[in-house]
């Protein structure tokens, strides 16, 4: 069958609902490059608007799915446990947990994304590692998930291929934030992984698409429910993402900042968030009987090194070089610094996550059109969270630069991160929800 673009835009546009058999032609047509990138812009902006029903959620991720290979991982003798993220600023939770879980028994075949609007992407920091290869023929995929126990890398051109060029088209053309489009992306992405089961962690709060808890039950309800209808067990945790997690936001410093997690000297947020989601997988993994074994074995794997040990291992495999886990000057930094102080004394009552990550992109460390390069130098190091004490003078943030221009447009939003006050101000959950 053959079916006209403009017309299926203007059927979803005033509210309409698309069969699957429309939903299928669109995205084998796109992925297939025969439908271009304004039409498909066109019908995600009508998506945003009108949503999909559950039958057009069904149909459009099943097509993103089988738009590709499908990973047969089968023949490998460790449970097979991933974890993914709907994206924060200064979330490098999968850099650190991803090699504890594998030190730990599980094999995590992790198929990352590239940063999304304001939020960082996975790739895009591991390939601050100079050489590391993030794209990986599913052979070598496969071979590496059987030797290491862990993959790190992103789609490939014959894995999940619709959605890694939708989820480009997504950042470039304003169409993130969107419950069927999120959901689909992820899930089309780990059910293609041949996956026993999965953890997720849905970011809440300004830095997130998910503005509130209520959004968030919603899409990880959905996603849990996808997985379920794929036989795939689910996960979700809503989590604390109204300001940066840990303290670096950026490539080469957030992947800095991993290394110090998994030497045990990561700051408490980042490193809490990793062990309870390592929790739930090493569990799901059955590796572990209950929470307080996982916690044991994830703490023992950081204290005897073999999860920086796997990362190396992982490194190396990937051709990146192992060396900056021993010395992090090997990664790139940016030539300039500056700082951003405080004007009055108090008590920081918010540290706005949506204004760093806005800031972090206006430096380079993400993407304002969709085929703008990464700068992995550029970052900013937060001194000052929700709650610290500062005085006059103090330092809130520290921003790595390489252009004045650069630094010109990331001040004018990151000045307006900060808000200090008088009292001290009470301290928000990390973990906000569980959705099983």
């Amino acid at each position: 069958m053959s079916y006209s673009m403009p017309e299926l835009i203007r059927t979803k546009r005033d509210g309409g609902v698309l069969t699957a058999e429309e939903l299928k032609w669109i995205i084998t047509g796109y992925t297939a490059y025969r439908i271009p990138d304004y039409q498909l812009s066109s019908l995600l902006m009508a998506i945003i608007f009108r949503g999909l029903n559950s039958r057009e959620l069904a149909a459009w991720t099943d097509a993103m799915l089988y738009s590709g290979d499908v990973l047969d991982l089968s023949g490998t003798s460790m449970p097979k446990i991933d974890k993914h993220s709907t994206g924060g600023v200064g979330d490098k939770i999968s850099i650190t947990l991803a090699p504890l879980a594998a030190a730990c028994g599980v094999a995590v075949p992790m198929m990352s994304g590239r940063g999304l609007g304001h939020t960082g992407g996975t790739l895009d920091k591991l390939e601050a590692i100079p050489g590391f290869r993030t794209r990986l023929e599913p052979d070598v995929f496969t071979r590496q998930l059987d030797e290491l126990g862990l993959v790190l890398a992103g789609q490939s051109e014959t894995l999940a291929p619709a959605d890694r060029r939708i989820y480009a088209l997504r950042d470039a053309s304003g169409t993130v934030p969107s419950i069927p489009l999120i959901s689909s992306s992820i899930m089309s992405k780990k059910l293609a992984e041949d996956l026993d089961g999965l953890v997720l962690d849905v970011k809440i709060g300004s830095g997130a698409w998910m503005k509130d808890v209520a959004s968030g039950m919603e899409l990880a309800e959905t996603m849990v429910g996808i997985g379920r209808s794929h036989g795939t067990p689910v996960v979700g945790f809503l989590t604390d993402m109204d300001q940066p997690l840990g303290r670096e936001v950026g490539n080469a410093n957030e992947v800095i900042e991993s290394i110090a997690v998994l030497r045990g000297d990561g700051p408490p947020d980042t490193t809490e968030l990793t062990f309870r989601l390592g929790e739930e997988m090493l569990v799901l993994g059955g590796v572990a009987a209950d929470r307080a074994e996982a916690r044991s074995r994830l703490e023992g794997a950081v204290e005897s090194g073999s999860g920086l040990e796997v990362l190396a291992k992982v490194i190396e495999a990937q051709g990146g070089d192992p060396n900056v886990l021993e010395d992090p000057s090997l990664l790139p930094s940016a030539a300039s610094v500056h700082t951003v102080v405080a004007d009055r004394a108090g008590f920081v009552e918010r540290c706005d996550a949506l204004a760093v990550g806005r800031s972090a992109v206006r430096l380079g460390a993400g993407r304002q059109v969709k085929d703008d390069d990464v700068d992995p130098g550029v970052g900013i190091t937060i001194h000052a969270k929700v709650g610290d004490p500062v005085d006059v003078g103090d330092a809130l943030g520290t921003v790595r630069y390489n252009t004045d221009d650069q630094l010109g447009a990331c001040l004018q939003v990151l000045e307006t991160a900060w808000v200090v006050s008088e009292e001290p101000q009470p301290s928000r959950p990390l973990i906000l929800l569980e959705v099983r």
